[in-house]
């Protein structure tokens, strides 16, 4: 689907060739980090939910290359006249003149017309080139794909615990050089998939590395955020794209895992 190899894809129909892990600044990634990610390949960088100072730092230290990476800059803003003064602000501290991608956050239900004209406005401005949405919302997300052409990346939670993008939005997607690019989010479902309990007896406990092979290796997923809290951290995601794909026994093995993690309250489960 438009990947090249192993490492590095196109995103979407955005034409953008990206390296399939993208950085993002949730946590502690620091100036070491971000340019550590970029050496490796990975240059999806997205300053988002928590816009550290640390990671800023590390972005400005990039500002000779700015043609390596591509800038993401999240709004979570609701009032449509906010969009402009947020990514304006971002783009000031960081002495940037644009960003890659606008990505409009958690939208579990249609973005407001008003907030999308505003986008579209930057665009306009060349302030940003492309639109993304972030939702836990799959048929959402789908709809997206299918119907807004102004969605250009799509954001989405997916791991082996959270399954659910393999049967409400992956196989909906249109052909890869027309539909958004794929991003997931939450590979190892906040650090409980490498937690040893509930893993079945006589499995081993999944590493970050192998949390992202498991979103990597299907071909729906162009690229997979990781919010390292260290150096270290980042060196364990950055393993996944040196060990490669999974094969199929390992998958099997993830979703029993994943599954084994999947806490669905019922009447039952006063044991």
């Amino acid at each position: 689907q438009g990947m090249t190899d192993w490492k590095t894809t196109t995103l979407g129909k955005t034409g953008w060739k990206v390296g399939r892990l993208g950085l993002a600044s949730s946590y502690a990634a620091d100036e070491r980090c971000v340019q550590m990610a970029v050496e490796r390949g990975a240059n999806y960088l997205y300053w988002g939910s928590m816009r550290t100072a640390k990671f800023g730092e590390g972005l400005r230290s990039l500002r000779p290359r700015r043609d390596e990476f591509r800038l993401v800059i999240q709004s979570y803003s609701r009032i449509a006249a906010l969009v402009p003064w947020s990514l304006e602000r971002a783009l000031k501290s960081l002495g940037m003149d644009h960003a890659d991608i606008l990505l409009l956050g958690l939208w579990n239900k249609d973005v407001s017309p008003a907030i999308f004209d505003q986008a579209l406005r930057l665009r306009e401005r060349g302030l940003i080139r492309a639109v993304a949405v972030s939702t836990h919302n799959r048929p959402q997300a789908a709809a997206m794909a299918i119907h807004n052409g102004n969605v250009d990346v799509l954001h989405v939670r997916y791991n082996a615990v959270h399954p659910g993008a393999e049967r409400d939005i992956f196989p909906k997607l249109p052909a890869p050089e027309v539909r958004p690019g794929v991003v997931a989010f939450t590979a190892t479902c906040w650090g409980d998939l490498m937690k040893p309990d509930k893993v079945p007896a006589g499995d081993k406990i999944p590493s970050a590395a192998d949390c992202y092979r498991f979103n990597l290796t299907n071909p729906a997923v162009d690229l997979c955020l990781t919010g390292p809290r260290s150096a270290s951290d980042l060196a364990a995601a950055l393993d996944a794209l040196d060990k490669g794909p999974m094969t199929p026994e390992e998958m099997d093995w993830m979703r029993r895992v994943g599954q084994a993690k999947y806490f669905k309250p019922s009447l039952f489960s006063i044991k």
